[in-house]
């Protein structure tokens, strides 16, 4: 029985997949090892423990590989779960000396995201992992019918390109035997972030019967209920050992015929409340002032976030693939629907 080993095994994606491949009994937990950042005596490294008799809970940091390449001792495959260090991937504002001002710049390869993710992968390396599967993101989809490979206009997505992009590298060197990659759709529970940083509960709305959503733009996405990414990526991790999987790059995620913009998500979420909930688009430079200046969030932040409409309005997140669908039923799973979703969050 081979041994899996899952980062952020206390967070949402990586929680998720390590419930699903108990639930589902596709691994033993004795052969499980739940990977968090909490130290061993915190209450969120107590109640992993406490999960399933048998499971192996140890302590990794993305900021020391020595750490990491000790927690994944013993691993025969490695599900490396996305940092949520996202304040690592913001442009920076730095200072040019020849136009006397400041302006914003991307920040270099490997001081991203991809600075955690590359410390993982050179700890799974230097312990002997056989198998890495990654969390990628579910932007940058092309249909079949259309040729070549797509970049993403999503700021979102250049730590997990440039993830791809080093894991690849090292397969192709050699130095990995296997590498998975699984984008994974856009969580339907992250709908809040996408609509303006909504508030699901109403707090912030200042008991407004019509409410008006500024965005920098819209575009359909294929929403995908965090549960159903779990019980996927554990029936892959499970199913391993077949070769099925290995070396791959897929798609997870609801099929386009579900895809809902922001304005039709507006409009679920707004059914939800009993209550006019709109969406206006108003380009990217308006949604920056307005979210920096009148809702006092972080400049760097706002800017990082808002090319995600760019990204949504050229269809990059309207996945249209079978794979999560056909995993699910392999489990007697059904996909949860956004409505479900919303409907769950939004009335508690």
């Amino acid at each position: 029985m081979p041994t899996i080993a899952i980062s952020g095994a206390s967070g949402k994606l990586g929680g998720a997949t390590l419930s699903a491949l108990l639930a589902h009994n596709l691994i033993p937990a004795s052969s499980i090892i739940a990977l968090t950042s909490s130290p061993p005596n915190s209450s969120t490294f107590a109640a992993l423990a406490a999960t399933a008799p048998g499971l192996q809970v140890r302590h990794a940091s993305f900021e020391d590989l020595p750490s990491f390449e000790q927690a994944l001792h013993g691993a025969d495959r490695f599900f490396l779960v996305s940092t949520p260090h996202i304040q690592l991937d913001f442009d920076r504002l730095v200072q040019d000396d020849e136009k006397k001002e400041k302006k914003w710049v991307e920040v270099p390869d490997g001081q991203g995201r991809e600075r955690h993710h590359r410390t993982a992968i050179d700890a799974a390396v230097k312990a002997g992992v056989k198998h890495i599967f990654y969390s990628s993101l579910a932007f940058a989809y092309s249909p079949p019918a259309r040729s070549g490979k797509r970049t993403s206009k999503a700021a979102v997505m250049r730590a997990h390109l440039r993830t791809e992009a080093y894991l690849a590298r090292l397969r192709d060197e050699g130095t990995l035997e296997n590498v998975t990659v699984i984008r994974e759709g856009l969580y339907a529970e992250s709908w809040p972030l996408y609509l303006g940083y909504f508030a699901p509960d109403g707090d912030g709305d200042d008991g407004r019967r019509e409410v008006e959503v500024p965005l920098a733009g819209d575009g359909r996405a294929s929403w995908t209920a965090i549960r159903d990414l779990g019980v996927a990526n554990a029936v892959v991790l499970a199913a391993a050992e077949s070769g099925e999987f290995g070396n791959r790059m897929f798609y997870l995620s609801t099929r386009a015929r579900t895809a809902k913009s922001m304005a039709e998500m507006a409009g679920l979420v707004g059914a939800a409340r009993g209550r006019g909930i709109s969406v206006r688009v108003v380009g990217r430079r308006e949604h920056e002032r307005y979210y920096v200046e009148e809702r006092g969030l972080d400049a760097a932040a706002v800017r990082w976030w808002a090319s995600t409409y760019e990204a949504l309005e050229e269809g990059e997140c309207e996945v249209d693939d079978g794979m999560l669908e056909e995993l699910l039923g392999r489990v007697g799973v059904k996909p949860e629907g956004v409505e479900e979703v919303v409907r769950r969050m939004v009335k508690g």
